[in-house]
């Protein structure tokens, strides 16, 4: 066989017959493994429909083995680390894996037990070489709309059945043709039917990728070979993260975090993490965090299983290979019916908020352990906006979607980047061309929220502001968060300045809800404000002449800079009075 040896140096590969993957090959073949994920990622990118998959990248790419354990990923949204892992080898074995033949794609979205909100689509397609099962490709990816009550399918829902189309895994192409009942039957609960048409044919596309790169690598190196180097991959995985896992500082380490509201009450959403270090493996225990409810707050076990991969992989060597091999050092205890654990038929539409946030939870637990590595507070929530509505002249139904940036934490060393996806949300921000070209929308604001950092010796990240004005009847919907308290400062640092959703009508401004749907009348505007990062360190400390560049560009008011920072400016505002600086400072 091409590229395996005998056993050498008393290692077995642990493929079971006593054979070694030479380096060499090893090398060459791990990488051909995660090249076939991420020409997957590109074939689904550049044949989409919709800006938020064509242009904001909200999908994910991933191989499993025969055995359904994770093989490669191919990472668009690091979000969705673990959430494959959960949901891809349940539709398998429920939909039974004695069912599917070469040229067959099962379609699901189903939460429950081990899905994610149903926005996230999933196709899963087996791949056959020389006649026998090697494994499965397959991608998920954010749509724009499935059906519910509201266009965009995101609102403030109380149950699943709400929230648009339930997909339990069924056979959406069999034999390389898509069943065309099955597709007319999901697209009749959908709003934006073209694109979701066109979206879910991209997908298709991108497992048929995957499927002729993976044939071609057995092919070309022999399926013994293949078979032996993953099953080596998944070894050599485990093996190199628990010498990284060795390197961290052991012990236990606790923290409490909240979501600011649920969308039907002001009760903030208690979130609470117990991580456990170790050389042999994370044990994360979510004990402790509230129970679910009927409000769009509730994480998945496999979106909560997501946030702790996530966190796990920000601490080792980011070229360390991410499949089964890594996840199995890592171990979620997450109470059933918990908001970290919903069960049916709790709402999940909301539920990348939640997991977003027990992020940053987990961050803050081991903060004291890893002052130099971890970030003060951040954004740490999607923040979506989605509308949708009629077009008069057409008749059709068009819906758009997109999240935002927002401040990033100060760090030990570095200031928090301003407007940024945080943690594992990786979406671009949609161009403004691109949405007033396609969307029935204008965007007429779009900048940095002045004074929204949190102030430290290196301070948080700006805000990003962007306005949306609307020239017919619109239904708006925000589900986001931070608009009762901005993220957290560390070790003396500030906390950042909270998000604020605002509607303009008339000339005039009122406050929106971060978990709502309104109606928009020609004329009006949606602006929202999303906060700024904590600072690191007490803003006291913080260089000078950083405060006078932040002035010059615009980022601070030299009011802030006096008031926070302790920086005296000189008269045309561009340089330090260093003087009045030095006695301001010293408290004379």
């Amino acid at each position: 066989m091409a590229g395996v040896s005998p056993a050498a140096n008393g290692r077995p590969a642990g493929s079971g017959v006593g054979l070694l993957i030479d380096p060499i090959s090893f090398e060459v073949i791990r990488n051909a493994l995660v090249a076939a994920t991420d020409e997957m990622v590109l074939t689904l990118k550049r044949s989409a429909y919709s800006t938020n998959i064509k242009t904001r990248s909200d999908f994910s790419c991933a191989f499993f083995d025969a055995e359904l354990r994770c093989v490669a990923q191919g990472f668009a949204q690091p979000v969705h680390l673990g959430s494959m892992v959960e949901q891809v080898p349940r539709a398998v074995l429920d939909y039974g894996p004695e069912n599917l033949a070469a040229g067959d794609v099962i379609v699901t979205n189903d939460p429950y037990p081990s899905g994610v909100h149903l926005n996230d689509v999933s196709l899963v397609s087996p791949v056959h070489c020389e006649g026998e099962l090697l494994g499965y490709v397959a991608n998920l990816a954010h749509h724009v709309d499935v059906g519910g009550g509201a266009p965009a399918s995101i609102g403030a829902f109380r149950e699943v059945f709400q929230e648009g189309v339930i997909i339990p895994p069924v056979k959406l192409v069999a034999a390389g043709r898509i069943v065309p009942d099955v597709f007319r039957l999901i697209l009749a609960q959908i709003r934006s039917k073209h694109e979701t048409a066109g979206d879910l044919r991209a997908q298709v596309a991108a497992n048929n990728t995957g499927v002729r790169r993976l044939q071609a690598l057995v092919a070309r190196h022999g399926r013994d070979t293949v078979l032996a180097t993953m099953t080596e991959l998944l070894a050599y995985t485990e093996r190199r993260t628990r010498a990284e896992l060795a390197l961290l500082p052991h012990g236990v380490f606790e923290a409490e975090g909240s979501v600011d509201s649920d969308g039907y009450s002001d009760r903030p959403v208690r979130l609470r993490a117990r991580v456990e270090l170790g050389p042999g493996g994370v044990r994360f225990d979510l004990a402790g965090s509230d129970p679910q409810r009927r409000a769009p707050v509730n994480s998945t076990y496999a979106m909560t299983f997501s946030a702790c991969a996530y966190a796990v992989k920000c601490l080792i060597d980011p070229d360390l290979p991410v499949n089964a091999g890594f996840y199995r050092l890592i171990s979620v205890e997450a109470p059933a019916g918990s908001v970290t654990n919903c069960t049916w038929p709790s709402p999940v539409v909301g539920g990348w908020e939640t997991q977003t946030r027990l992020v940053e939870v987990i961050f803050r637990a081991l903060l004291p352990a890893l002052p130099g590595r971890m970030a003060a507070g951040s954004k740490a929530m999607m923040c979506h906006a989605g509308f949708g509505g009629v077009d008069p002249g057409s008749g059709e139904y068009s819906c758009f979607l997109e999240t935002f940036g927002g401040g990033y934490g100060g760090r030990s060393s570095s200031d928090g980047p301003d407007a940024v996806q945080c943690h594992g949300q990786n979406t671009e921000n949609a161009p403004v061309e691109e949405t007033e070209l396609s969307y029935p929308v204008r965007i007429a604001r779009l900048c940095l929220v002045e004074d929204s950092d949190g102030p430290g010796r290196f301070r948080g990240g700006l805000g990003l502001r962007k306005d949306y004005l609307f020239d017919r009847p619109t239904t708006f919907t925000i589900l986001a968060d931070r608009d009762k308290a901005g993220p957290w400062g560390a070790f003396g640092g500030h906390d950042g300045r909270r998000a604020e959703y605002l509607l303009l009508r008339a000339g005039a401004e009122r406050p929106l809800s971060a978990k709502g749907t309104i109606e928009i009348e020609p004329g009006d505007v949606v602006s929202y404000r999303t906060c700024g990062g904590g600072g690191y360190g007490p803003p006291g400390e913080r260089d000078p002449g950083r405060v006078a560049q932040d002035v010059r560009e615009g980022k601070v008011g030299a009011a802030r800079a006096r008031a926070l920072y302790r920086v005296v400016l000189s008269p045309d505002g561009r340089d330090v009075d260093l003087a009045a600086t030095a006695e301001l400072r010293s408290g004379a």
